[in-house]
C-alpha cells in the first residue's frame, strides 16, 4: 500500500509543487527534482520515477546513468506501468505509458 500511494503521490502532487516552487517549465533540472522531492516529503526511493516524468529527455538517460547506474530505465519504466495497470491507475501517469 505504501508504494501505491507514493506513486500515485508523484503523479498527483509533484508536478504542481515543481511550478509552485520553480514557476511553469516544460521540463525542470535535476537539482529542481530533487530539491522538491526530498524538501516537500515525498518517497525518495521513487526519485528516478521524478526524473522520468519531469526532466528532459536526453538529460535523463545520461543522468539516470550516473546517479543509478544499476537502474535501466526503460524497465524502470516498464515495470512501474505494469504495477499501475495491475493496480488498475491510469490518472497522471499515464504520461509514461507514450
Amino acid at each position: 500500500m505504501l508504494k501505491y500511494a507514493a506513486i500515485k503521490k508523484y503523479g498527483y502532487k509533484l508536478l504542481p509543487r515543481l511550478k509552485q516552487r520553480y514557476g511553469e517549465q516544460l521540463f525542470y533540472t535535476s537539482s529542481q527534482i530533487r530539491a522538491t522531492v526530498y524538501q516537500c516529503n515525498f518517497n525518495p526511493k521513487f526519485l528516478p520515477l521524478g526524473y522520468l516524468l519531469f526532466l528532459d529527455p536526453p538529460l535523463l538517460i545520461q543522468l539516470m546513468h550516473e546517479e543509478f547506474p544499476a537502474v535501466c530505465i526503460n524497465n524502470y519504466k516498464r515495470d512501474i506501468c505494469h504495477y499501475l495497470d495491475k493496480r488498475k491507475y491510469h490518472g497522471h501517469l499515464q504520461l509514461l505509458s507514450l
